[in-house]
């Protein structure tokens, strides 16, 4: 296997026309990382990844793989190997041969191709389907092809777009699960895209979220949830309520104190997991009514209505929440502990 290196990207940018999709961004993904692209759709993440892959020229910036910069070179010629949404595979061709399709691009002789295209299926526990077409197999076996097909040319990074997305929930988890054993076991750096927040917090060692073409935040999956750099972040990875400051500052307005958060501070965010609730009239700060309840099995999502905020969630334990249940229309109490406010921009 190639040698893992470190992948840079910096001050990279994609326009097409007048629509800048990719603005500038920088970013140093270090060797054997499994980082996460995240976004929503238009946000620039696929064609950064393309970028990356030598299908798509940048418009400016350049992309840094070890020591070489490979920003003008052929994809063939750049240490990477991309695994496409499709997954691609020629219908034609056995498993083997689509595996060895690029060795044989390169001029490797029958045998030699052959070899390594079995032992690559071997790695990918796809040995016993070598024979059949693409069509014979199901989507996550196709998927273990495609993987083996882009492994074979020995790459430093396996870019991967949206690979996932094509199978049902049930093979997602376990396919996610087989992705980072692999990329864990080749010890190269994947990178990865997803609109999925599930699928990078649980794959990835860098998130990266993007929005409008550049990058909000950079970080563990871990820092990314609990410190969320902006109001977009908290709201695109979910699972926090994200609740505007008043002008100035200093409070909510509703005696919620503020004081600890810096003072460029223009919204808290609070995780919804860690809201508190209460009957009316019970020793927190807000007054409200319920909106919503729903059962998620572990945990209750309560909807929660407050005056001169945007609507509120919180997540409750199944049984704190069904030792004093509430229902839509109930009036409730809010709050939570100032160590729980994050202060965003």
């Amino acid at each position: 296997m190639a040698k893992a290196a470190d992948i840079e990207l910096i001050a990279l940018t994609k326009r097409y026309g007048a629509v800048t999709a990719v603005d500038g961004i920088g970013l140093r993904i270090p060797a054997g990382t499994y980082c996460c692209l995240l976004g929503p759709s238009g946000c620039g993440k696929t064609s950064t990844l393309r970028m990356i892959a030598g299908h798509e020229i940048a418009s400016d910036g350049d992309v840094l793989l070890g020591a070489d910069n490979i920003t003008e070179l052929p994809p063939a010629r750049r240490g990477t190997a991309m695994m496409f949404q499709s997954y691609a595979l020629f219908p034609h061709l056995t498993c083997l041969d689509n595996v060895a399709f690029s060795l044989k691009m390169r001029g490797v002789g029958k045998v030699e191709r052959r070899t390594r295209a079995a032992e690559m299926l071997a790695r990918v526990e796809m040995t016993s389907f070598a024979e059949r077409l693409p069509a014979q197999l199901s989507g996550g076996q196709q998927q273990r092809v495609a993987l083996a097909r882009a492994l074979i040319t020995d790459p430093s990074v396996l870019l991967l777009d949206e690979p996932l997305s094509a199978l049902d929930p049930f093979l997602r988890v376990r396919m996610r699960e087989e992705l980072k054993t692999l990329q864990q076991r080749l010890g190269i750096s994947f990178i990865h895209v997803t609109h999925s927040q599930d699928e990078a917090m649980a794959l990835a060692d860098l998130v990266v979220v993007m929005n409008q073409g550049r990058i909000e935040q950079a970080a563990t999956a871990r820092e990314v949830f609990n410190r969320p750099a902006s109001a977009f972040v908290a709201r695109f990875i979910g699972g926090h309520n994200v609740i505007a400051l008043a002008p100035g500052g200093g409070a909510l307005g509703n005696g919620v104190a503020l004081a600890a958060l810096p003072t460029s501070a223009r919204h808290v965010a609070v995780r919804a997991d860690r809201m508190m609730l209460g009957r009316p009239g019970a020793a927190l700060p807000l007054s409200g009514m319920v909106r919503s309840v729903e059962y998620l099995g572990a945990t209750v999502a309560v909807g929660l209505a407050v005056d001169g905020l945007d609507p509120l969630s919180a997540v409750l334990p199944e049984a704190a929440f069904f030792a004093d249940p509430m229902r839509p229309g109930d009036g409730v109490c809010v709050g939570w502990n100032a160590e729980d406010m994050h202060g965003i921009a």
